[in-house]
């Protein structure tokens, strides 16, 4: 039996994995109703409550959490059986031509657009949104979806200071939600993990949620270092993408990019993801058990976020998260020279 364990400073407890909702905005594929529903019911079939669940606004212009509240309705859930996120940033909006302008060729069948709204009023309104949509079931924890790449997009270092301060003002007032109770914490979910350590000194987290960011291939130094610090201050974090987008078990794309062998970065990963998968079918062993327990290993990770769109898949993501391999398998990958050999959270597993 899984069992939960208290979410940073919150009050809430969470299980050892988070499921997250892409899937149910249609991304790259349009579930029927009946697959989203399947779907969701297996979730709660595997996880003892509160379920734990990832969604966006940004998530097929508000679909996934659309499909949230009618379903979990449907099943007779109840709001204290369910702990939703909600990241934010992203407006519905009405969809004028064929497809959404906002991320085009990502999501399929929408009935919607999306606009980007990142201010303290901006924020709120993507707020009141997304609780309209899920009708019952309120979203407890909250966050600026992406900031890594709003920043990002900035053309110049003055334009970077005006979007760290539409960041800034939005959390502010996710902050006040927070203060007032209408959340039961504020966090952050970024693809750059460097970005989070930036904002982090001018925001107050409960939690953070980091993507291809702490993988088995990925775990340098600094990286682990401000894991720690994150843990001193118990921040929450919840680890994302640790297969790298579907990379580390034979996935075309690498961090939700394709992979170009020609490129001297990629063509190491692709050796490395060779190295790795021979090591772990020498010990019998799935490569994707072996990446997610390494996920889950630092004792900063409260959660690890896996998805999938296969009801049938939930059962095994789920064994993952909370069973360890044969530890042998970490002492030939140190030997192959796959991970760090000084990371010192295994072998206290084994």
């Amino acid at each position: 039996m899984m069992t939960h364990q208290k979410f940073g400073n919150t009050a809430l407890d969470m299980p050892r994995v988070v499921f997250g909702a892409t899937c149910l905005g249609n991304l790259f594929v349009a579930m029927t109703d009946e697959q989203k529903l399947d779907l969701i019911r297996e979730w709660f079939a595997q996880i003892p409550k509160p379920v734990a669940i990832d969604t966006a606004g940004k998530y097929g212009a508000g679909l996934s959490l659309e499909v949230l509240g009618r379903d979990l309705a449907a099943l007779g859930i109840q709001p204290d059986e369910v702990v939703l996120s909600n990241k934010l940033a992203w407006r519905r909006t009405p969809l004028e031509g064929n497809e959404p302008t906002f991320e085009p060729g990502v999501w399929v069948d929408l009935k919607h657009d999306a606009v980007q709204d990142i201010s303290h009023d901006g924020i709120l309104r993507c707020h009141e949104d997304g609780c309209h949509m899920l009708g019952d079931y309120k979203p407890q924890l909250v966050s600026v979806h992406d900031p890594d790449e709003y920043l990002a997009a900035a053309k110049n270092a003055d334009e970077r200071t005006r979007r760290l301060s539409d960041i800034c003002s939005a959390y502010r007032a996710l902050e006040e939600l927070r203060d007032a109770g209408e959340v039961a914490g504020v966090g952050i979910g970024a693809k750059d993990w460097r970005i989070i350590r930036e904002l982090d000194e001018h925001c107050d987290f409960d939690w953070v949620m980091m993507a291809n960011s702490f993988t088995i291939m990925h775990h340098p130094p600094e990286l682990l270092e401000f894991i720690t610090s994150l843990h001193q201050r118990n921040i929450a974090l919840i680890n994302s993408a640790v297969t790298h987008g579907g990379f580390l078990v034979g996935g075309r794309f690498l961090d939700y990019r394709s992979i170009d062998p020609a490129d001297a970065k990629d063509a190491n990963c692709l050796e490395w993801r060779q190295q790795f998968t021979e090591a772990c079918h020498g010990f019998d062993l799935s490569p994707y058990d072996v990446a997610v327990a390494f996920g889950v290993s630092h004792p900063a990770v409260t959660s690890v976020a896996l998805s999938t769109s296969q009801a049938t898949r939930v059962a095994s993501m789920v064994s993952a998260a909370t069973h360890q391999p044969n530890p042998a398998i970490w002492e030939e990958l140190r030997t192959r020279g796959l991970i760090d050999a000084n990371y010192p959270h295994l072998n206290a597993q084994a």
